[in-house]
């Protein structure tokens, strides 16, 4: 949809997953044995035909940019727009602004030179699948100003706490934005609003000395924008903490979870050639998700495998996540443990967690 607009704003997003974020931001940390977490976010925007979108991002990027390259696994390596990525470079000595107003300050030509007249803002700490399409087709029905996407939860979890809840009347306008912990609507931290509006409201935020544009231009509301909610009813995983990505990657193993957020639309991430994943005569496998390009030669069940990994014979490995090129030698045990990249655990060796809270081995270890 060329009048959309994407920005993938990562500025307020806190590295909290301990050991996976120590040297990447968490848009970039695996998920599902194959993806990043920006994978969700950019595919949702692709599916939608958003071929302008500027990422703002401030630190630990390297492994990001790795990950994105020209943004051609999105359809984004475009002669005119494409993906823009866009760490912080301010070089203007008289610029006032703070916090991710600067983002947009500093690149407006993005917005300028870009044709489409919408902005679609989002972030990568809630997993979903949205139809921004169909949130675009509400937006201009509603004849809104700003149209907030949410999902009514059944039950909240100790990951919902962060979030920011919506109240809304019967026509599905917002009449409160806070964060009561016993509320169930919960933002998915996804926004459509007019292009002129957006760079109004920044310019706005500015020169009052704000640096936070949700919390500044669309919570407070000192504009008195028509504010409405667009209800999301598919799959929804908020990834905001160790324990929150060990439940939500392991609720994968359940079939109707896994085919909630990967069925009719794909998920798109970047492309690894690599042959298929060989199970040697020694190998045993039950109820777990494996990547290609593994090597298999011991015992996995109720795991999480990602690219690459090589599990020697008599080694086990159970209710853990084990990230690409992780190298298990024989005999050694793992349990409730995530492993990130290239960790190689010696023969023998036993690594055992707790189920509620798994134990967490930094990449390019040797154990």
């Amino acid at each position: 949809m060329s009048r959309l607009i994407g920005v993938i704003n990562l500025d307020h997003e806190l590295d909290q997953l301990k050991e996976l974020t120590y040297f990447r931001c968490g848009a970039a940390v695996p998920f599902a044995s194959r993806y990043r977490l920006i994978d969700f976010t950019l595919s949702n925007m692709m599916h939608a035909g958003v071929h302008d979108i500027a990422l703002f991002i401030r630190r630990k990027y390297r492994s990001l940019l790795d990950h994105l390259g020209e943004g051609r696994p999105w359809d984004l390596d475009r002669r005119r727009g494409g993906l823009f990525i866009l760490p912080p470079d301010w070089n203007d000595p008289t610029d006032a602004s703070l916090g991710d107003l600067q983002h947009v300050h500093n690149n407006l030509d993005f917005f300028h030179r870009s044709s489409g007249q919408t902005i679609v803002h989002a972030g990568t700490q809630h997993v979903n699948k949205v139809d921004i399409e169909d949130v675009y087709r509400y937006h201009r029905k509603k004849n809104a100003d700003v149209t907030l996407v949410y999902k009514q939860i059944e039950q909240l979890e100790s990951e919902h706490a962060p979030c920011v809840r919506l109240e809304i009347d019967e026509d599905g306008r917002v009449t409160g934005i806070h964060q009561e912990q016993d509320h169930h609507n919960i933002y998915l931290e996804i926004f459509v609003m007019d292009k002129s509006l957006y760079l109004d409201q920044v310019k706005h935020c500015i020169a009052h000395q704000d640096n936070h544009f949700f919390r500044d231009a669309i919570q407070k509301n000192p504009s008195g924008l028509r504010i409405y909610a667009y209800p999301y009813e598919g799959y929804h995983a908020v990834i905001n903490s160790i324990e929150s990505y060990y439940k939500n990657s392991m609720k994968l193993l359940d079939q109707q979870q896994y085919q909630a957020l990967f069925q009719n639309q794909p998920v798109h991430t970047k492309i690894k050639y690599e042959a298929p994943t060989r199970y040697t005569d020694t190998a045993e496998v039950d109820h777990s998700l494996i990547a290609n390009g593994c090597t298999i030669g011991g015992k996995v069940e109720n795991s999480i495998l990602f690219r690459g990994v090589r599990l020697e014979e008599g080694a086990r490995v159970s209710n853990s996540i084990i990230m690409q090129k992780c190298v298990i030698r024989k005999g050694a045990v793992v349990e409730n443990v995530i492993l990130d990249k290239d960790v190689q655990l010696s023969p023998d060796r036993t690594l055992i967690g707790d189920a509620r809270v798994p134990y967490v081995i930094a990449k390019n270890s040797v154990i």
